[in-house]
């Protein structure tokens, strides 16, 4: 005697909606780990951007405290100074006193994928009016 053929419960084989709810449960949760992947995708791009903002900045500070020797040392200190904060100097140029650089970090958002976060920042001595 099998316990299926006393079963009043049991579904005919034939039924249509048979196994629906399994295939929806996996979509939705396919859907959620899309989600979560994207999230940590946007986070990490945002992380990289925030990190080659700081290496840019503090780059351009580093490279006008040795703006008055010339364009090759100052852009060798922001070098150093880029490179030391994660990130690697792309452009410098000294105008007078004033150093602009460009620095990037290199960001893996994603298994494979590779991208490049880029800033620039500026520094030099402020002219303005004395009061």
């Amino acid at each position: 005697m099998s316990l299926l053929a006393d079963d009043p419960v049991s579904l005919p084989a034939d039924d249509p909606d048979r196994g629906a709810a399994s295939i929806f449960l996996l979509a939705v949760g396919l859907a959620l780990v899309l989600a979560g992947l994207g999230g940590a995708s946007i986070g990490t791009a945002r992380v990289a951007r925030h990190e080659a903002r700081a290496a840019a900045d503090l780059a351009a500070l580093a490279g006008a405290m040795r703006a008055i020797e010339g364009e090759d040392a100052a852009c060798a200190r922001a070098s150093d100074f880029a490179a030391a904060n994660g990130g690697r100097l792309t452009f410098c140029t000294v105008e007078g006193l004033e150093v602009v650089v460009w620095a990037e970090v290199e960001v893996e958002p994603m298994p494979g994928m590779v991208r490049h976060a880029r800033q620039g920042a500026r520094a030099g001595p402020l002219f303005g009016p004395v009061e």
